[in-house]
């Protein structure tokens, strides 16, 4: 290898990390955009309750399935199910939880514990809190769903650096989606 290749070699690298870079800021940026869309509705505890299920649930269908794409194709399904819910005059956060236990029959039907028991545990934490806030006092309630919405964001940031469960796309639009959604929970239910 000459000096000339070598060069060459680090300087598309360089070109690579650039690249990288910018996608991982659009990626997130989008997640952000996403996070202004629900606020567009108005907020209470059932909106940041209902994206962390869906997120949660995200990463468990994947693990279960072993294929990352199902964690993009439940967001569709996810607000499907949350659509249902409304139109039967049911609490959304009984379908999410329902939802979970489906899959965690699955999973474990399939023998697929190994993938399957961290990510329902971390439905069961994250999701969790986000349903107990539901029955706080409503001030309370949307600060502790914002804060189980924002903490989600490690859950992404774990998958994202190991490259495991869901695609890292998925994490990154999580990440953005997550902190700014979860936040902006904490902020209006302080502010209001």
């Amino acid at each position: 290898m000459d000096f000339k290749t070598s060069v060459t070699g680090i300087e598309q690298h360089q070109v690579e990390a650039k690249t990288r870079g910018w996608r991982i800021a659009v990626t997130i940026a989008i997640g952000v955009l996403s996070g202004l869309v629900f606020l567009i509705g108005g907020v209470d505890a059932s909106m940041p309750m209902t994206v962390v299920g869906i997120a949660a649930l995200c990463y468990l269908t994947a693990a279960v399935t072993g294929l990352r794409w199902m964690a993009w194709a439940f967001v569709a399904i996810g607000s499907v199910l949350v659509f249902a819910a409304e139109l039967a005059d049911v609490p959304r956060w009984i379908v999410l939880a329902l939802a979970g236990v489906v899959l965690v029959a699955i999973g474990l039907i399939k023998r697929r514990a190994a993938a399957t028991t961290p990510q329902a545990l971390a439905m069961l934490g994250y999701f969790g809190v986000a349903v107990v806030a539901l029955f706080l006092a409503p001030t309370v309630g949307l600060v502790l769903a914002g804060l189980a919405l924002a903490a989600h964001a490690v859950w992404d940031v774990v998958h994202y650096r190991r490259d495991v469960v869901v695609n890292r796309s998925l994490a990154l639009w999580c990440i953005g989606l997550d902190v700014f959604l979860g936040t902006a929970c904490i902020v209006l239910a302080i502010t209001a």
